[in-house]
């Protein structure tokens, strides 16, 4: 039998290097704070360099540093992983957060929805999470072990629930989202053998800049939405449970909604 004490301990995070993506803004940015907070050094790939930059004065270069990358391109993401190892040495958390979500419907009064839109889309969020995801795993794969089962690092993606209750004009979006949910388990099971967790976070309605310019009236039905707490989340709340999982050596494999148990409805 194990003994119980066997490699019971959780992920340091402290000392660690994290690359999140996205990490310029909203989400992305609490989550770089959380860490940095925890004592990690965080990487930021974004296409937003002025807030990049502002983000490394405010919070020193010895703590963060910026990159523009573009997420679905090859050679913007290997460039820029390369630029991170020779900086630090090596990566043990990826955050993918950057992501668009323009709304069109499949058919509406100017036609069908375009072919172009629906690609850009699926490029930027889920072949751009999948192209840093298997980049960065790459470098993870090379760090020392952990803890006593050969623990690495670990992969926590971003999809929303709209992967699951995706309303109207949301269907590029949606898809993009259903599609990581459904390469989180998988993707687990390939990285096993290399000690690289790989998690999901499905978010709700998270009070991101976005909210502040709708109308009162609409800010208030999204907010009594939510079953409870009957309020809109916090990015805040969204990097907390980044740090938990990469801290819990036990969670693999798992997409968690954080959402105030609401379900969207049509629109």
């Amino acid at each position: 039998m194990t003994p119980i004490n066997k490699g019971k301990k959780i992920m340091n995070i402290s000392g660690k290097v994290a690359v999140i993506t996205g990490g310029a803004s909203g989400l992305g940015e609490a989550t770089v704070r959380a860490y940095i907070n925890k004592g990690a050094k965080v990487a930021i790939f974004d296409m937003d360099a002025d807030r990049g930059d502002a983000l490394v004065n405010e919070l020193g270069s010895e703590n963060v540093s910026f990159y523009l990358v573009d997420v679905a391109d090859e050679s913007s993401v290997a460039t820029a992983i390369e630029a991170v190892m020779n900086t630090y040495g090596a990566i043990h958390i990826c955050n993918n957060f950057a992501g668009i979500g323009p709304a069109m419907k499949t058919l509406g009064s100017k036609g069908p929805h375009t072919l172009a839109l629906y690609q850009k889309v699926l490029e930027v969020n889920l072949i751009g999470s999948f192209n840093v995801a298997r980049l960065v795993a790459e470098q993870i794969a090379k760090n020392e072990t952990m803890d006593d089962y050969g623990g690495r690092g670990v992969i926590i993606n971003t999809a929303s629930v709209a992967a699951y209750e995706g309303q109207v004009g949301q269907v590029a979006y949606s898809s993009t989202k259903g599609g990581i949910v459904g390469m989180t388990l998988p993707m687990a099971r390939d990285l096993a053998s290399s000690g690289i967790r790989v998690n999901t976070i499905a978010p709700g309605l998270i009070h991101t800049p976005l909210f502040d310019t709708f109308p009162e009236e609409v800010f208030n039905s999204l907010e009594a939405s939510v079953v409870y707490p009957q309020r809109l989340g916090r990015p805040e709340e969204v990097a907390h449970l980044s740090v938990f999982i990469a801290e819990n050596d036990y969670m693999n494999g798992e997409t968690i909604r954080l959402d105030g148990a609401i379900r969207m409805q049509p629109r």
